[in-house]
């Protein structure tokens, strides 16, 4: 049996917040805390650490919108956003800020459930891209100081392509240390050496 997932809920209207409220409960959601507003988002995100926000509002303000942008970038995390109002700008914002399910006029009991695995599933699908994106860049850098490094080595001990990376992978099992980073050290040693 899986644990049920926690939810912070920020609505200032109670009559909604209800209606929201019994939605979760009914899906068997753990609510933590229910937020008048986004002020300090950031900071209540990190005290309760929910695995889900849920924000219920009329129309994001510009405000809004910042304080859960400021959360995304502290405590990233799954944000389902039902509005009243809405337009194609602030639809585009609240995106840009982090919000992974944006639904306008679809408040209902019946439809929470859907809109809150909706933007888990979007959450963890982008931060799964991210981090494969970041392992690429760091990768992709590895590799350019590791053909740096084998060129200092081809230079300086007149070695071979194919004995200089012998070289360094020696070096990096010898450290227990990635080849990505002896190679840095190398370089970073031969600057200094240089200077």
């Amino acid at each position: 049996m899986t644990k049920p997932l926690s939810v912070l809920l920020i609505d200032d209207n109670p009559a909604r917040a209800e209606i929201v409220e019994t939605g979760l409960a009914a899906e068997g959601y753990r609510l933590l805390a229910r937020l008048g507003g986004t002020q300090d988002l950031a900071t209540r995100v990190s005290e309760l650490m929910p695995d889900v926000v849920v924000v219920s509002i009329d129309s994001p303000s510009r405000d809004t919108i910042e304080d859960m942008r400021r959360t995304t970038d502290v405590v990233p995390r799954p944000i389902a956003l039902f509005v009243d109002r809405s337009d194609p700008a602030t639809i585009a914002a609240a995106m840009a800020a982090g919000v992974c399910a944006y639904v306008v006029k679809g408040l209902a009991q019946d439809r929470v459930r859907s809109v809150v695995d909706v933007a888990v599933a979007h959450f963890n699908r982008y931060h799964t891209m991210r981090e494969e994106l970041d392992r690429a860049r760091l990768s992709l850098v590895e590799r350019k100081a590791v053909d740096r490094a084998k060129g200092l080595l081809m230079e300086q001990k007149g070695l071979t392509e194919e004995s200089a990376y012998r070289l360094l992978r020696k070096l990096a099992m010898d450290q227990n240390k990635r080849m990505g980073e002896v190679a840095r050290d190398l370089i970073t040693y031969a600057k200094a050496l240089k200077d």
